[in-house]
């Protein structure tokens, strides 16, 4: 016990901070890249119209990225995952529905049908998951390096936060801007993520 006691030092906390933000840039460099070499960008990105939409959408992701990877870094550390509630995570996703269901309410109940399925949504089923395959990766390797307890709810903000820079990527792609589309299909497919993850966390985080 003496020698164990010896030359401590203070643990730093803003170790595993770093790393998870390194790892998230080679995520999300990563996604880009599967993104524009699998499916380009949209061609009307440089018109006002597509360019507020796509920022719409990167609101919603960028805000999933940043809240879940916050919360992440607490969950890490043994015992605090009883002591920080997510709650905050569900205002991306309150915010976009909302928003759905008044451009819904706004307009014909005729046009309602192709503004939550719009012309991509098979395309968005797929392309989010597939390319949250590699941040979700990193996610994983970055938590590896820490002690997290609870490896199922690591392992669904590490999905979480893979399917919002998945979604970040597919963004820059996607044509179809209905917030109605964006609710459903951005936000379901990033919870289809976060229930991978919770499914995959206790084996690929087993200490």
């Amino acid at each position: 016990m003496a020698l164990l006691s010896t030359n401590l030092e203070p643990a730093d906390r803003r170790s595993f901070a770093r790393t998870l933000c390194v790892e998230l840039a080679i995520g999300s460099i990563a996604a880009l890249g599967l993104s524009f070499a699998g499916l380009g960008v949209r061609p009307d990105l440089t018109t006002a119209r597509a360019f507020i939409f796509l920022a719409v959408k990167l609101s919603f992701a960028v805000g999933i990225v940043g809240l879940a990877s916050v919360y992440l870094t607490r969950l890490v550390r043994p015992g605090r995952e009883r002591k920080t509630l997510p709650v905050p995570i569900v205002l991306p996703f309150v915010g976009i529905v909302l928003l759905a269901a008044i451009s819904l309410g706004l307009a014909p109940g005729t046009h309602w049908n192709r503004m939550i399925a719009g012309d991509e949504w098979l395309e968005c089923l797929l392309s989010i998951p597939i390319i949250a395959i590699v941040p979700f990766a990193t996610a994983i390797w970055a938590v590896r390096r820490a002690a997290p307890t609870n490896l199922s709810r690591a392992g669904a903000f590490a999905g979480l936060i893979a399917g919002g820079v998945s979604a970040m990527a597919y963004a820059l792609h996607c044509t179809d801007d209905s917030l109605a589309f964006v609710a459903v299909w951005y936000g379901g497919t990033i919870v289809l993520c976060t229930l991978a993850g919770a499914a995959l966390g206790p084996r690929l985080l087993r200490w």
